[in-house]
């Protein structure tokens, strides 16, 4: 039976309007725990419904446990759902230290001495929200049995391949003040985070806010409920890859990431796949604000959040991000008078 254009186009806007309700409900519920960091939740959405992991840089007690914690009490399972992996919870955070090995982080296999066989305790890694807190502190051989994760949702163990959940989802963290026992992460790290987000302090009438009522706060979190559910967010997800990109803003991508290759301000340009990243962003972007399509205000919004982690600038060059901003202005402008 075939289906008529207006019922796909019928279909599509219901698609798109239930996928924004998710992120409309998403948003609310974080926003009533989460105060004066609108900005930093609609980013986190961003890469959650675009399908990819965020990078919190942030100042200690900026919020992000709560944050992380809230966004995964936030989505349940449903009952009726029967393709979740064994040993999946909604949320788990892991302490990244200097001592931890991978098993710490993926699990391990154990030997049973009664059966004669090895059983394979799942690691804290299995969870549809991942706060990895100072994954900056752990060593190399740990930050790299977590690319498998990250990458391809699934981890290997003595040449056993365990899928992780399609709901995976990971904050990352790393403190950009004090740099004392840390491993700084390599580029092939943080390419697998889709947004890099600077947290600042927030304002003093939203601090005096969070004194007043902290304790209230802090009973919400603990209170919520789920708003959305696990199913509804990989529907989100899947209608987030629907959203158009015009060829002027998909262009403008494309000279951008052409002219980072050329540009003397850096020493190696953006990548194919930073391209592919910023267009997936868009997308996340414009569903979490209510959009079916993506325009240049998100645009301008995403490029610093994507890029900038993925270039190396020349030395001597003391603040990047408005160095890039300075690249990208150009661009943006070309853009505007292109439509």
């Amino acid at each position: 039976m075939e289906v008529s254009m207006e019922e796909t186009e019928r279909n599509n806007s219901e698609n798109i309007a239930a996928a924004v309700e998710t992120a409309g409900k998403l948003h609310a519920a974080l926003s009533s725990v989460i105060r004066g960091r609108s900005d930093t939740i609609t980013l986190v959405l961003t890469a959650l419904f675009a399908d990819g992991h965020v990078l919190l840089e942030d100042y200690p007690g900026s919020g992000k446990t709560l944050l992380t914690k809230t966004l995964g009490r936030l989505i349940k399972e449903d009952a009726s759902e029967s393709n979740v992996p064994e040993g999946v919870i909604p949320f788990r955070r892991i302490q990244f230290t200097p001592d931890m090995l991978p098993g710490d982080v993926l699990g391990v296999n154990i030997f049973e001495p009664k059966s004669g066989t090895f059983h394979f305790v799942r690691g804290p890694v299995f969870a549809h929200i991942v706060l990895a807190d100072e994954l900056n502190r752990t060593g190399p051989k740990v930050q790299a049995a977590f690319l498998e994760c990250m990458a391809e949702k699934q981890v290997t163990i003595d040449n056993t391949t365990h899928k992780l959940d399609q709901l995976f989802f990971v904050v990352g963290t790393q403190n950009p003040l004090d740099l004392a026992g840390t491993y700084p992460l390599p580029l092939v790290q943080l390419d697998r985070f889709l947004l890099r987000i600077p947290m600042s302090y927030v304002d003093a009438q939203t601090e005096v806010e969070i004194l007043d009522h902290h304790e209230e706060i802090i009973n919400r979190a603990e209170a919520i409920q789920p708003v959305t559910t696990r199913s509804s967010i990989l529907h989100a997800q899947e209608v987030t890859r629907q959203v158009h990109v015009s060829k002027e803003i998909q262009q403008t991508i494309v000279d951008i990431v052409q002219d980072t290759r050329r540009a003397s301000l850096f020493q190696f340009g953006a990548s194919t796949r930073a391209a592919l990243m910023v267009q997936q962003a868009l997308r996340g972007h414009a569903i979490v604000n209510g959009k079916s399509f993506a325009d240049e205000d998100d645009l301008k919004t995403i490029l610093p959040h994507v890029l900038l982690h993925r270039l190396r600038f020349q030395g001597g060059i003391k603040n990047t991000s408005e160095a890039l901003q300075e690249f990208l202005a150009p661009h943006l402008e070309r853009l505007i008078r292109r439509k």
